[in-house]
C-alpha cells in the first residue's frame, strides 16, 4: 500500500498543503496523512502515518523537507520504516528506499541538505554579526519602555493601568511591569 505524507509549515501555505496532497493521490497514494505544523514542533500525522504502515507499504512524500528535520530525525524515521520492512519514496528525487541504491542516494542527498542549510545559517549569523558591527541591526524598538514616565504620571492622577495602555497604545501588561514597585493595592485600583 502506498501511503501518502504531506506538510506545511503554517495555515498561510495552504495551497502547498494542497499541490502535495494532488501530487501523492497522482503517485497512487490509498492513505494520505496530512497537517499543518513548524518542522520543529509535534508532528502528530507523521507518527500515525509511521504507525499505520506494514510490511510491504511504502511512505510516500513529494519533498524531503516535508518529512525530515535533519539527518538523524530522516535516520530514525528510514529505520523505523525498515524495521517494518516498509519503504521511502521521495518524489522530486526520484529516490526509493526499496534498494541499496536508493538508500545509498538517499543518504547522500540528506547529507548534502543539511549541509546547505548549516552554510545558510552560517552565513545568516556573519551577516547579522556584520551588521551589528555597522550599527545597522539594532533589533526592534522598546516602544513601552520609552513611555514609563508617561505612565507613572497618569498613574499619579488617578488613572488605571487598563486606560493608561489604551491612551499610549502599549500593552496592559507593559503598564504593570512599569508600575511593578508601586503599592500593589494602588495598581489595581
Amino acid at each position: 500500500m502506498k501511503i501518502g505524507y504531506a506538510r506545511t509549515s503554517t495555515l498561510e501555505q495552504g495551497a502547498g498543503l494542497e499541490a502535495q496532497i494532488r501530487d501523492l493521490m497522482a503517485a497512487g497514494c490509498e492513505k494520505i496523512f496530512s497537517e499543518q505544523t513548524s518542522s520543529v514542533g509535534a508532528r502528530k500525522e507523521l507518527e500515525k502515518a509511521l504507525d499505520f504502515i506494514r510490511e510491504g507499504d511504502a511512505l510516500i512524500v513529494t519533498k524531503m523537507d516535508r518529512l525530515a528535520r535533519s539527518v538523524r530525525h530522516l535516520g530514525e524515521i528510514t529505520q523505523t520504516l525498515r524495521q517494518k520492512n516498509a519503504s521511502l519514496q521521495i518524489l522530486n528525487l526520484g529516490i526509493d528506499t526499496g534498494n541499496a541504491t536508493g538508500e545509498l542516494v538517499l543518504n547522500v542527498m540528506a547529507s548534502i541538505a543539511q549541509f546547505e542549510r548549516s552554510m545558510m545559517l552560517e552565513r545568516q549569523r556573519e551577516g547579522i554579526a556584520k551588521a551589528k558591527t555597522a550599527g545597522k541591526y539594532k533589533g526592534r524598538t522598546p516602544t513601552a519602555r520609552r513611555k514609563a514616565d508617561e505612565v507613572r504620571t497618569l498613574h499619579a492622577s488617578g488613572i488605571g493601568p487598563v486606560e493608561i495602555a489604551k491612551r499610549l497604545g502599549i500593552g496592559r501588561s507593559s503598564v504593570y511591569r512599569m508600575l511593578n514597585g508601586m503599592d500593589c493595592t494602588s495598581i489595581l485600583a
